[in-house]
């Protein structure tokens, strides 16, 4: 049990800013939204899930590459925890709000939507890890 206790606060100090995204996301995605409160804009749900998850994966790949900068932290945890981790995670939400919410349902082009946002944040957080491994190499 201590062990436990001892990967949770490393995380907690690691990851502060995306664990209140993961709970953010996590409100948003099941909160009970009528929907006739809901803007009747052709496209705009896809546009906020794109936008949740780009800022959940952008989110994870800022604390890793902060993380990356004061010690050598192997990239694949990024991968895993700032790529797959938030696609799967998308999964998961979508089909909670199928099981678990009476006003929304599961729905596949939100799903892709989420994965969507992921790729973008990970081809930026990838493209900043690259500029600053560079960087570190050459001082």
């Amino acid at each position: 049990m201590k062990r436990f206790f001892e990967i949770v606060k490393y995380f907690v100090k690691t990851y502060p800013l995306s664990l209140i995204v993961v709970a953010l996301v996590v409100y948003a995605s099941l909160l009970r939204i009528p929907q006739d409160a809901v803007p009747k804009v052709p496209g705009l749900d896809k546009v906020v899930h794109v936008g949740m998850y780009l800022v959940l994966s952008g989110m994870l790949w800022a604390e890793f590459l902060r993380v990356f900068n004061k010690k050598k932290t192997p990239l694949w945890h990024a991968w895993v925890g700032a790529c797959l981790c938030p696609g799967l995670f998308g999964g998961f939400m979508e089909l909670m709000q199928g099981w678990c919410t009476e006003l929304r349902n599961a729905s596949w082009l939100d799903f892709a939507a989420n994965v969507l946002g992921v790729v973008l944040a990970s081809l930026a957080g990838f493209g900043a890890y690259r500029y600053l491994s560079r960087k570190k190499r050459n001082s």
